[in-house]
Parts: structure tokens; C-alpha cells; sequence
């Protein structure tokens, strides 16, 4: 599983002109599902999500997390996050799960997410959306449950 994680003083995401989430001071989690992507990488990514220490205390160090501040998450699937461009000029989309296997591991990680206790707002899987965020920073992390980064 790639998420590229943003801290956000908003965010919100439309589908055809309306808009389905919205959230104030939190991160935004732009999530890709791999093709052997399962449980473990599931509960990694979650507790990651969770716990990474993003926003500041009050000595403006990053030591607080977003379960420490009570921030609010937004999910958005982005199968696109699995695209590879070493050849030539179309990303082959191979490494990412197809999108039946792809909605179980999502909808997954937001049960996950919400049952450690976070606010957790989401995109419309498969879907083409409009994403509108104020990165808070900024700062801007990426994950891979597989540690290939």
C-alpha cells in the first residue's frame, strides 16, 4: 500500500460538482492499493497514518500526532500512486490491485482508521474527483507498507 500523506489546514474532495467530504486541521491520505497488498499492510499503514508524529508542540517541534491533536483524516484512493514511469511515456499500472480487490483493502483501512478512534471523512472509490487542500507546512510524507521507500 503507497499513501503520500499531507498535513492540512483544510481539505475537501468533489464528485461531479458536489461535494462529498470536507475536513478542517488534519492530513490527507492519498492512498494506492498494491496487487498483494493485505491485512499486514493494512494495519501497518493505519498505524502509521495514526501515530507519525506531524504537527507541532508547543515548542514548535513535530511531536505531536494526529490522534494526540484530534485532527481530522481524509482518505482518497489513487490507484495512480502504484504508475510506473522507468519506460517510455504511459505508467503501466500493473502493480496496482485491480479495482474489486482494491475496494476490500480500502474500505479495510478506513474501518481501520476509524476504529483507532479518528475522525476519518473519504473520497468515492473509483471515482474521478476533485481534490482541494491547503497543505499545512508543508509537509508532506510518503509511505509504503512494503518499505521500498
Amino acid at each position: 500500500m503507497r499513501v503520500v500523506l499531507q498535513r492540512v489546514g483544510s481539505a475537501r474532495v468533489s464528485v461531479d460538482g458536489g461535494e462529498c467530504a470536507r475536513i478542517g486541521r488534519g492530513l490527507v491520505a492519498l492512498v494506492g492499493v498494491g496487487r498483494d497488498d493485505g491485512p499486514d499492510d493494512v494495519a501497518y499503514t493505519a498505524g502509521k497514518i495514526r501515530n507519525l508524529r506531524l504537527f507541532e508542540d508547543d515548542g514548535g517541534r513535530l511531536n505531536r500526532s494526529l490522534a494526540d491533536t484530534g485532527g481530522e483524516l481524509l482518505v482518497v484512493s489513487q490507484f495512480t500512486l502504484y504508475g510506473d514511469c522507468r519506460r517510455g511515456r504511459r505508467p503501466s499500472f500493473d502493480k496496482a490491485a485491480p479495482p474489486a480487490g482494491a475496494l476490500g483493502i480500502y474500505e479495510d483501512l478506513v474501518a481501520a482508521l476509524r476504529a483507532s478512534g479518528l475522525t476519518v471523512r473519504t473520497g468515492r472509490f473509483q471515482a474521478m474527483m476533485q481534490v482541494e487542500l491547503v497543505n499545512d507546512g508543508p509537509v508532506t510524507l510518503l509511505l509504503d507498507s512494503r518499505r521500498s521507500f
